[in-house]
C-alpha cells in the first residue's frame, strides 16, 4: 500500500492522512467547492476537486471518488466516517476496481447496516437484546398488538435509522397510531426505507459501546468500552474511556459478546458494537456501527493505539501484533466534541467566520480538528468544528484537564458546545457517574448554564478586580524625560 485517497472532508480526513504519512504512505485528498482551502486539502500530497458543496453532488458521489483514486493512482481508500463509510455498494465499487477498501467487507456492512439484520444474524450467540419484535412491520393494527403485549413505553424504530431519526417513544396506546406514522414517514425521508420495529423502550439507559478490532486471520479483540450516553437529539456530544459504572467482570462480559457480535458476520477491521444498560448493569445489544467512530480518540489514549494505523495494516492483510491478554487500560481520557451550535439557544446551529480560533495545548492533551482561524463554517456539513479530547491518570485528573483545556481554547465569530462542557464537567451528576442518556432533559437549560456561568465567573472578577487595585495602590514614578523647555520659554 503505497498511496491512499481519504473519501472524506475536515478533521477525520487530517486525522487520517498524519497517521498514513507518519507510515511512509502517500495521500490523496478530495474536496468540494466549500473545502478548497480546508487543512485537509493542503495537507495532502496530492487533491481532486470533485464537485459543488453539497455533499450529494461531492463526497456521497463514488463514482467521481473513484475516477480520482484511478487518476491519482491511489492502491487504497479509506473512507472515515459520515458520507459513504458504511455504503456496501460503494465498498463493492471499490474492490471491483481493483482498489482495497479499508474496512469491512460490503456483506457484513449490510447486515449491522439493518438493525433488523444485524438481531437476526446475533440472536444465535446468546447476546442479550431488549424485548421486541425480530422482523419489519408496517401494519398499524398488527403493530399495536405487539406494543400492547410488549408493554408501554414502546420505542419505534426505523430499521435502517441513525441519528435518532424514525424512533419514536411511545407512552401509551393511544399515542401509537400517530408516532408509528411519522415514523414511517420519517424513516423513508431519510434513508428511503420505512421499515420499522417495535422493542420496549429502555428507562433512563445508559449509552455503552465496545471498540472491536478482528484482521483477516480469525483474530478479534475487544479494546475496551466507551460511556457515550451525554447526548442531545440522540447524538453524542461528550464520550469518555473508560466508563465510570462498569466492574471488570462487567467489562468482560461486554467485550466477550461484543467479539461474537464481530464474529457473527464476519467483520474485519476496526468496528463498534452499541449496548444500552440498564440500571442494574443489564446491558442489551443496540447496534454495530462498520467503520471508525468519531469518539475513537478516547480509546487510543487508554489503550497506547492507533486505531487507524491498526486499520491499514489489517487491510494490508497483517495479523494483528497483540492478544486480548496484551491489552490494559490505562488512565482515563474524555472526548468534547466543539460543534458550531449554541447552548444558550437550544443548541441551535451557529453560522459564520472564526474570527478567532486559537487551541489548547499541553501534556495529555489533543485537538483532532480540520479548521484554522478566519475560516467559514459551512452550511452544508456536519456542525463539528473539532474533537478535544484529554487524557487522565483518573477520572477525576481527566474531567480537571478537561475543564483547563477547554478555558484554553479561544473561539470567537461562532457560537459552540466548550460552555456546555464546561457545565457538564462541573455538574454533580457527571462527577459521581449518576447519569444517563437524559442527562440533558434532567439537568440543562440555557438559563442553568447562564447561572453556571455567572458563579464561575465571579471568582475570576475578583481576583482580576483585586490585581488590577493592588496595582493601582503603588506608588506612581515618574520617568524623567529631557525637555526643551527653556527655548520654549523664549
Amino acid at each position: 500500500m503505497k498511496k491512499v485517497l481519504i473519501a472524506n472532508r475536515g478533521e477525520i480526513a487530517l486525522r487520517v492522512m498524519k497517521t498514513l504519512k507518519r507510515m511512509g504512505i502517500k495521500t490523496v485528498a478530495v474536496y468540494a467547492e466549500a473545502d478548497r482551502k480546508s487543512p485537509h486539502v493542503i495537507y495532502a500530497d496530492e487533491a481532486v476537486f470533485i464537485g459543488a458543496s453539497p455533499s450529494s453532488e461531492s463526497y456521497l458521489r463514488g463514482d467521481k471518488i473513484l475516477e480520482a483514486a484511478r487518476k491519482t493512482g491511489a492502491d487504497a481508500i479509506h473512507p472515515g466516517y459520515g458520507f459513504l463509510s458504511e455504503n456496501p455498494d460503494f465498498a463493492e465499487e471499490v474492490e471491483k476496481a481493483g482498489i482495497v477498501f479499508i474496512g469491512p467487507t460490503a456483506a457484513a456492512m449490510r447486515i449491522m447496516g439493518s438493525k433488523l439484520a444485524a438481531k437476526d444474524c446475533v440472536k444465535h450467540y446468546n447476546i442479550p437484546m431488549v424485548p421486541g419484535i425480530d422482523h419489519a412491520i408496517t401494519d398499524i393494527a398488527e403493530a399495536k398488538k405487539v406494543a400492547d403485549n410488549i408493554g408501554y413505553p414502546i420505542l419505534i424504530k426505523a430499521s435502517a435509522g441513525g441519528g435518532g431519526k424514525g424512533m419514536r417513544v411511545v407512552e401509551k396506546s393511544a399515542d401509537f397510531e400517530e408516532q408509528m406514522n411519522r415514523a414511517v414517514s420519517e424513516a423513508v425521508s431519510a434513508f428511503g426505507d420505512g421499515s420499522v420495529f417495535i422493542e420496549k423502550f429502555v428507562d433512563s439507559p445508559r449509552h455503552i459501546e465496545i471498540q472491536v478490532l478482528a484482521d483477516k486471520h480469525n483474530n478479534t479483540v475487544y479494546l475496551f468500552e466507551r460511556e457515550c450516553s451525554i447526548q442531545r437529539r440522540h447524538q453524542k456530544v461528550i464520550e469518555e474511556a473508560p466508563s465510570s459504572i462498569l466492574t471488570q467482570e462487567k467489562r468482560i462480559e461486554m467485550g466477550e459478546a461484543a467479539v461474537k457480535v464481530a464474529q457473527s458476520c464476519g467483520y474485519i477491521g476496526a468496528g463498534t458494537v452499541e449496548f444500552l444498560m440498564d440500571s442494574n448493569l443489564n446491558f442489551y445489544f443496540l447496534e454495530m456501527n462498520t467503520r471508525l467512530q468519531v469518539e475513537h480518540p478516547v480509546t487510543e489514549f487508554i489503550t497506547g493505539l492507533d486505531l487507524v494505523e491498526q486499520q491499514i495494516r489489517v487491510a494490508r492483510d497483517e495479523k494483528l501484533a497483540f492478544s486480548q491478554n496484551d491489552l490494559s487500560i490505562h488512565g482515563h481520557a474524555i472526548e468534547l466534541r466543539v460543534c458550531a451550535e449554541d447552548p444558550y439557544e437550544n443548541f441551535l446551529p451557529s453560522i459564520g467566520t472564526l474570527d478567532t480560533y486559537s487551541l489548547p495545548n499541553g501534556d495529555g492533551i489533543r485537538v483532532d480538528d480540520g479548521f484554522t482561524q478566519g475560516m467559514e463554517i459551512p452550511i452544508f456539513y456536519d456542525p463539528l468544528i473539532a474533537k478535544l479530547i484529554v487524557h487522565g491518570k483518573d477520572r477525576m485528573d481527566a474531567i480537571s484537564k478537561m475543564k483547563e483545556a477547554i478555558a484554553a481554547f479561544h473561539i470567537e465569530g461562532i457560537a459552540t458546545t466548550l460552555p456546555f462542557g464546561t457545565f457538564v464537567m462541573n455538574n454533580n451528576a457527571f462527577i459521581t457517574g449518576k447519569f444517563n442518556t437524559h442527562f440533558i432533559q434532567q439537568y440543562f437549560t440555557p438559563e442553568k448554564l447562564n447561572e453556571e456561568n455567572k458563579a464561575h465567573s465571579l471568582p475570576i472578577a475578583k481576583i482580576a478586580l483585586y490585581a488590577w487595585l493592588k496595582e493601582q495602590s503603588k506608588p506612581t514614578i515618574v520617568k524623567h524625560t529631557s525637555t526643551n523647555w527653556k527655548s520654549r520659554l523664549n
